[in-house]
């Protein structure tokens, strides 16, 4: 029965100024396993941050939802509004809701020219 080599070199059977080969450990200790597959870095794990962020997007939601509830309910009068081309009778909560909309499309329709505009350049 023969007895394996000393380990005084970087990896087993090397002689003590041999380059250390890839992967391999600085140690005579087991090599470590990539954490992917790939190689690369380790999976990012669930953050607090992100829940956090979750967590407060869901509250804001909530609030906004019971403000335009309470916004609709205590806006029913009907008034008139009078159109470039007409003039309409109809509940003070629909013209809000209709002009909220196209403020909303506006402010939509303006970021997406600069976002082009910052790509373009």
């Amino acid at each position: 029965m023969t007895t394996p080599p000393p380990t005084s070199g970087p990896y087993p059977g090397a002689s003590p100024g041999a380059p250390r080969a890839p992967g391999m450990p600085t140690s005579g200790g087991p090599a470590r396993t990539p954490a992917t597959p790939t190689g690369g870095p380790p999976a990012p794990t669930h953050s607090t941050g992100r829940t956090i962020g979750r967590t407060l997007a869901l509250a804001l939601l909530v609030f906004v939802t019971v403000v335009l509830v309470l916004f609709v309910v205590f806006n029913t009068d009907s008034v008139d509004f009078s159109l470039v081309f007409a003039d309409v009778n109809a509940p003070l909560v629909l013209g809000l809701l209709i002009a909220a909309v196209l403020g909303a499309l506006v402010s939509a329709l303006a970021g997406a020219v600069l976002r082009a505009r910052r790509r373009h350049r």
